[in-house]
C-alpha cells in the first residue's frame, strides 16, 4: 500500500525524512491512498475515512507522527491519546557500541511513527571534553558537530534529547587512566569531593552546550561503594547517605547555574537503606532526613525491568512516593543486555505489568531503555518491538495491535523478530520474566576444548537451533526491515554447530570454524553499518579467541578431565553469564 501524503498548513519537517526513509511506501500514482494530516483540538489523534481518502487529526507532533505510523501499518478508523507528558527511549552509546549519528537518526525515524517523543541519549565518556584528551579516549566519543546533528535531526521529528551523563559511578572508563586517579573513590566510583567538581561542571557544559533540552540526566546509579575507597582514606569514615546527599546538593548547583533541570536513577536510595544492599529490598529504610534533602528540581527515575506482577511495580510507585516524596519517573527495559538478540518475550511481560502501573498512578513519564552490557553485542534495532509495545501501551492500544503496528513503523514482520528471542528464550521455559538465561551468547563463546560448563545441554538444543535458523533464514525475506534476521539466522546455524560440539560430536568441527568465520564476517558488518568503528576491537578478540581454540581442538584434541555443572538450579543453560565467566574457567582474562 503506498500513502499520498497532504498537510494543510506548514507540514510537518520530519514528514520527508520519513517518507526518504521508506521511499516504496509513498508516492503519487493513481493507485496511492490520499492522506491528510490535519491539526485539531483533541487530545491524542483519530484515524478516518473521508470523501477520496482518510482524515488523520492530530493534537501534537507526536500523535500526528503516530497516527501516520498507524495508517502505515493498515488504515482502519481508530482513536487513541496518552496521558504521559512524555515518551522516551534511551539508548546507550557507551558500553563498547558507539551508534553512528546516521543510524540514530533512522532509529528515531522509526520511533517517531511509534508516537515517542523523547531520546534519552546514555553517554558515560563518549562524548569529547575540550583539554582532555584521555576522556573517551579510543572510544569513538562524539564530537560536538555530531551531538548537535543528532540534536537537529531529533529536532525536525518533535523529540527532545536530553543527554545522560555519569557524575558518580559507572565512570571506570576514565578513572583507568593516570590522569584521572586522583580524582577516584574506587575503580569505577568518582570522589565526592571538591577534586571532582569543576571535572563535573564542565561534563555537564558540555553536553548542556550541544542540545536544545534544559533538561539533564545526571546518573548517580549503582555506585557501589560509595565512600570506601580513596574518600575513606582521605576524608575517615562517613556514612553513605550523607556523602550521596551532599554529592547530590553540589551537581544540582552545577545544573542550576547552567539553568538545567536534573534527574537521577533513585536506586542508590533503597540500596543504601537496606541491610543488604538490593534496590528491591522491601525492608530497606530511607531516614526522613534523607529523602527530605533531595533538591526541589531533582526529578528521580525508578527503573525496573526485572517484574513481570503489576503488583510490585504499584508497591515501589507507591514507595517512591511515599519514602522519597516524589512521583517517580518510570523506566522500563528492552531487554538488550548480556545478549545477542532481544530478550522480547520477557520486554513484552515486564513492559505489560509496568507500563500499566505507571499510567494508572498517573505518572508523567516514562521510559524504555535499552543497554548494552558486557560489549553490546545485541543489535539494539532488535529491540523495536518491545518500543512499539512500549509506545502502544502509552497509548492504550490493544495487544493485538502490536504486529500491524510494527509493520507499520519498522516496515518489519513481527512473527520473525519475535522467533529471533528463541536464541535465549528457549522451547518449555515457561514464564519468560522468570527466565534468565541468555545462552546464545555464551554457548558461541563457550570455550570449545574445556567445556566446563555443558554437562547438563538439553538432548534437542542443537535441534532447535537448527529449526530456528531455517525459520529465520525465511524470515529475513518477508519485508525489507526483516533484512536484520540474517545475523540471529546464521547465528543459531552456528550455535547447532557449537551445540553438538559440545557434546561430544567432532566430526562437524571444521564446518563450525567456517561458520565462525562467516558469522564474524556478518557480525562486523552489520556493526559497522550501526556504529563507529571503535569496540569492535573487543568483539573482534572474542571471535579472534574463539577460532584459536577451535584450532587449538582440531591440534590437540580435549585434556582428560571429569567435568560438572557448577550451577545450580537447572544448571549453566538457565543462567546470564557474561563472556568472562565462560570463555574461560580461570578468573584470569
Amino acid at each position: 500500500m503506498r500513502l499520498h501524503l497532504t498537510s494543510p498548513g506548514e507540514p510537518l519537517p520530519g514528514l520527508a525524512e520519513i517518507a526518504a526513509e521508506y521511499p516504496w511506501r509513498f508516492g503519487d500514482g493513481p493507485d496511492a491512498v490520499r492522506i491528510r494530516l490535519v491539526p485539531g483540538d483533541a487530545p491524542g489523534y483519530a484515524i478516518e475515512r473521508e470523501e477520496g481518502g482518510w482524515r488523520l487529526t492530530y493534537d501534537r507532533p507526536r500523535d500526528a507522527y503516530r497516527a501516520l505510523g498507524v495508517a502505515m501499518g493498515g488504515l482502519s478508523p481508530r482513536a487513541e491519546s496518552s496521558p504521559f507528558r512524555s515518551l522516551a527511549l534511551m539508548l546507550d552509546v557507551s558500553r563498547n557500541a558507539v551508534m553512528r549519528p546516521a543510524s540514530i537518526a533512522s532509529y528515531l525515524r522509526k520511533c517517531a511513527l511509534m508516537g515517542i517523543d523523547t531520546l534519552w541519549l546514555y553517554m558515560e565518556d563518549v562524548y569529547e571534553l575540550p583539554g582532555e584528551p584521555a576522556f573517551g579516549y579510543a572510544r569513538g566519543a562524539y564530537d560536538a558537530a555530531e551531538l548537535r546533528a543528532i540534536d537537529d535531526q531529533a529536532h525536525r521529528l518533535g523529540i527532545e534529547v536530553i543527554p545522560c551523563v555519569q557524575t558518580l559511578g559507572h565512570l571506570e572508563q576514565i578513572l583507568q587512566w593516570p590522569r584521572f586517579w586522583p580524582l577516584r573513590d574506587t575503580e569505577r566510583v568518582l570522589l565526592a569531593a571538591d577534586d571532582g567538581y569543576a571535572l563535573i561542571g564542565r561534563m555537564i557544559e558540555t553536553v548542556a552546550s550541544c542540545f536544545r533540552s534544559r533538561r539533564v540526566h545526571v546518573g548517580m546509579d549503582e555506585a557501589h561503594g560509595i565512600g570506601s575507597g580513596q574518600y575513606r582514606r582521605r576524608f575517615g569514615e562517613r556514612p553513605p547517605f550523607e556523602i550521596l546527599s551532599a554529592h547530590l546538593e553540589r551537581v544540582v548547583a552545577i545544573c542550576e547555574e547552567r539553568e538545567l533541570r536534573p534527574m537521577i536513577w533513585s536506586d542508590m536510595y533503597f540500596r543504601l537503606g537496606s541491610a543488604t544492599g538490593h534496590y528491591y529490598d522491601p525492608g530497606s529504610v530511607i531516614p526522613s532526613w534523607v529523602a527530605g534533602g533531595i533538591p526541589a528540581p531533582v526529578e528521580l527515575v525508578y527503573w525496573d525491568y526485572e517484574h513481570g506482577e503489576r503488583a510490585f511495580y504499584d508497591e515501589w510507585i507507591r514507595r517512591h512516593r511515599e519514602s522519597l516524596g516524589k512521583d517517580p519517573v518510570f523506566a522500563a527495559s528492552g531487554w538488550t543486555h548480556h545478549r545477542m538478540w532481544a530478550a522480547l518475550p520477557k520486554a513484552l511481560a515486564t513492559l505489560s505489568a509496568g507500563m500499566a502501573a505507571a499510567r494508572d498512578a498517573g505518572l508523567a513519564e516514562a521510559a524504555v531503555t535499552l543497554w548494552g552490557n558486557d560489549g553490546t553485542e545485541c543489535d539494539l534495532f532488535s529491540a523495536l518491538p518491545a518500543v512499539q509495545r512500549f509506545a502502544d501501551l502509552a497509548y492504550g492500544a490493544a495487544a493485538d495491535d502490536l504486529a500491524a503496528d510494527f509493520a507499520g513503523s519498522c516496515d518489519a514482520t513481527l512473527e520473525g523478530w519475535l522467533a529471533a528471542a528463541e536464541l535465549d528464550v528457549l522451547p518449555g521455559v515457561g514464564d519468560p520474566v522468570a527466565w534468565r538465561g541468555n545462552p546464545a551468547k555464551w554457548l558461541l563463546w563457550h570455550d570449545p576444548v574445556l567445556g566446563f560448563l555443558t554437562s547438563g545441554l538439553p538432548p534437542w538444543l542443537a535441534g532447535h537451533y537448527d529449526d530456528l535458523a531455517a525459520r529465520l533464514r525465511q524470515a529475513a525475506l518477508v519485508r525489507p526491515g526483516d533484512a536484520r534476521l540474517a545475523f540471529p539466522a546464521l547465528l543459531a546455524e552456528v550455535l547447532a554447530a557449537k551445540v553438538r560440539l559440545h557434546t561430544g560430536d567432532d566430526t562437524g568441527l571444521p564446518a563450525l570454524a567456517d561458520g565462525v568465520r562467516r558469522l564474524r564476517a556478518l557480525h562486523r558488518r552489520v556493526w559497522c553499518g550501526d556504529n563507529k568503528p571503535f569496540g569492535w576491537d573487543v568483539i573482534d578478540r572474542r571471535y579472534g579467541g574463539l577460532l584459536a581454540r577451535l584450532d587449538d581442538l582440531a591440534e590437540h584434541g580435549r585434556p582428560d578431565y571429569e567435568r560438572h555443572d557448577p550451577y545450580p538450579d537447572g544448571g549453566a543453560i538457565a543462567q546470564c553469564l557474561p563472556y568472562a565467566r565462560v570463555a574461560s574457567a580461570s578468573f584470569i582474562s
